[in-house]
């Protein structure tokens, strides 16, 4: 690639057709993105300075209001009573327009189940919008305003961005078959008791049969869901700590806060494609996790081993339909750029989380740097995501996980040594006890130097 690189968007490199970049493009050596000028769709240079084109819009219902690498993100939150207020005037604005201006893009479910959950929420939501109408006219409610018109530069992108998301497919029957042939090549399924199967199938119920046929919407409410294991692992192994019970469980801590943390960018990748844009979607994943939160509480407290039994067929489900979905959409992925949140994560300068939950490489192999040059490579690197957490939920089952820690530890020591080994002698630290011996030779030397130094200046 030369040094000079001058990027024009076209009707036929990107999908934001008739924008032209004037903007001189020069590589960078560390990964970042290029913030965008009027009417241009956003660029991310990676590690070896290449351009990657990245989704011209954030299609997420919280686009711009202080989640992950958008405005505020940092900032401490305000009191509860600020953001629950805050929060319950924006939901209700929300599903009052999703009720009273339904959206006219949504997808006809296919499963028998789903298609009468459909027909019954169309029909409740009418009822509902004839009580807002009513409310409204006698001023209980505030008049509510239309949705707001999208920019045209939202406009272009909807239109062709958003036509290949809906062409997006996914199916109950589609995972279910995946399922079954990972089964049959592992020569059976793993074993679980009856009241850790019961929620589990509760879940795979929720998103196979309500989200059929919406897989976006589907991978957003499973990884709001699927994140929420590990924070309650981390709360139980802190309480532990806290208490005396338990003080070896540091190390897992900061494992399960980095799969916490992995899961976490999962979702904003989800968000970003719009898998929160429905209220009723958000309403069910947000209190969906709520509950799960208590009960993986409960599972930890009476058996970890059981807890990580749970989480590991979690997590083999989102795996088997992370693969059921790249299978039917492989093409079609791979014509869409992939969204600057998930650029910004693949391609960080710091991944040291990301290495922190690789459990089966560590000090054996060495670490993944997925690609991520469109949205197959993105969903590809999310399904491998969720096949190092079942290693790692594994590990956990068999107390091997500390063999892994040590391992790493090992290694990050022999690298240390090697690195050391290779310094010239007058670069290589002294042992620790010379180093402490010389110690109080340096201080009063230092002390000795200051002295001198303001003697001479109050001389002056």
């Amino acid at each position: 690639m030369s040094a000079m690189l001058r990027h024009r968007v076209t009707s036929g490199s990107t999908l934001c057709a008739g924008r032209r970049s004037k903007r001189v493009i020069r590589p960078r050596a560390g990964a970042a993105p290029i913030v965008p000028g009027n009417g241009e769709c956003p660029l991310f240079v990676d590690r070896e300075g290449k351009v990657i084109p990245a989704m011209c819009a954030d299609y997420g219902f919280r686009s711009g209001a202080g989640r992950l690498y958008q405005e505020g993100y940092g900032e401490v939150p305000k009191d509860v009573w600020q953001l629950a207020k805050d929060n319950y005037r924006h939901e209700l604005e929300q599903l009052r327009r999703a009720v009273r201006y339904p959206p006219t893009d949504v997808r006809q479910p296919e499963h028998p189940v789903a298609k009468a959950l459909h027909a019954a929420g169309a029909a409740l939501g009418s009822g509902f919008a004839s009580l807002d109408r009513a409310l409204e006219e006698a001023r209980v409610l505030s008049p509510l305003q239309p949705p707001p018109v999208l920019s045209a530069l939202e406009t272009r992108e909807f239109k062709e961005i958003r036509s290949r998301l809906d062409a997006l497919r996914l199916t109950a029957d589609d995972v279910v078959a995946e399922e079954e042939r990972r089964i049959a090549a592992a020569g059976g399924d793993m074993a679980s008791p009856v009241w850790v199967k019961a929620p589990f199938y509760a879940l795979c119920w929720l998103l196979d049969v309500m989200y059929d046929n919406k897989p976006i919407e589907k991978f957003w409410v499973l990884e709001t869901v699927a994140r929420i294991p590990y924070f309650a692992y981390i709360s139980i192994l802190h309480l532990y700590e806290s208490l005396g019970f338990w003080r070896a469980g540091a190390e897992l801590r900061k494992i399960h806060f980095a799969e916490e943390w992995n899961e976490m960018h999962h979702l904003q990748i989800m968000e970003s494609l719009g898998g929160d844009r429905a209220w009723f979607d958000r309403f069910v994943a947000e209190h969906a996790a709520v509950f799960y939160y208590w009960v993986l509480i409960l599972f930890y407290l009476v058996s970890p081993r059981m807890a990580y039994n749970f989480m590991q067929r979690v997590e083999l489900h989102a795996a088997d339909t992370y693969s059921a979905f790249l299978k039917r959409n492989s093409a079609m992925l791979e014509s869409i750029p992939p969204p600057m949140v998930a650029l910004q994560y693949y391609y960080s300068e710091d991944l040291y989380l990301f290495d922190e939950f690789q459990t089966s490489t560590r000090g054996q192999a060495p670490p993944r740097r997925p690609r991520c040059e469109s949205l197959l490579d993105v969903f590809t690197n999310i399904r491998d995501d969720e096949l190092e957490h079942v290693k790692t939920m594994v590990a956990c089952q068999n107390s091997t996980i500390a063999k892994h820690i040590a391992a790493s530890a090992s290694a990050a020591s022999a690298s240390a040594s090697a690195a050391s080994a290779a310094l010239p002698p007058a670069l290589v630290p002294p042992p620790a006890a010379q180093q402490a011996e010389e110690a109080p030779a340096a201080s009063a030397a230092g002390a000795a130097a200051t002295a001198a130094a303001a003697a001479a200046a109050g001389a002056e």
